[in-house]
């Protein structure tokens, strides 16, 4: 099973995006509604993904993908930036920042999904290769 963290301070698209993969299955969804508590969440829970509003309170979206791809514990984990205020160049703007995809909204689930299944192709891959390695030094097994 996947583990997302969904960073969303709307209601309404959480619930919406809560829902949608539950009836799809294979996905545990973690939730918080600010950039700080996102950067707490991403350390202790290590998500395979996060799901990242750039409009959030307290810490915004932007802020807290600096702060976890700066933090080696967690410059691993994929992000995909979500904006309902999306203008031009805010694609290329979330991908400098650390992001791995950008996705307007409304959200439109089909869309996202393929963009969730493509950033975390990678990683299956990886993980299956390294299944029978050694752990690395100093990390546990």
């Amino acid at each position: 099973m996947r583990k997302l963290l969904c960073v969303e301070d709307n209601e309404d698209n959480l619930y919406m995006l809560q829902l949608r993969f539950d009836v799809l299955g294979g996905y545990e969804v973690l939730s918080t509604r600010d950039g700080a508590a996102a950067i707490v969440m991403a350390a202790s829970e290590r998500p395979d993904l996060i799901l990242m509003d750039l409009n959030l309170p307290n810490i915004n979206g932007w802020e807290a993908t600096r702060r976890l791809k700066a933090n080696p514990a967690t410059r691993d984990i994929p992000i995909i930036a979500l904006s309902a205020h999306a203008m031009s160049g805010d694609r290329e703007k979330a991908l400098a920042t650390g992001c791995d995809d950008f996705d307007a909204k409304p959200i439109e689930f089909d869309r996202l999904l393929a963009k969730i299944e493509r950033v975390l192709a990678p990683a299956s891959g990886r993980r299956r290769d390294m299944a029978g390695a050694a752990p690395l030094p100093g990390r546990p097994p």
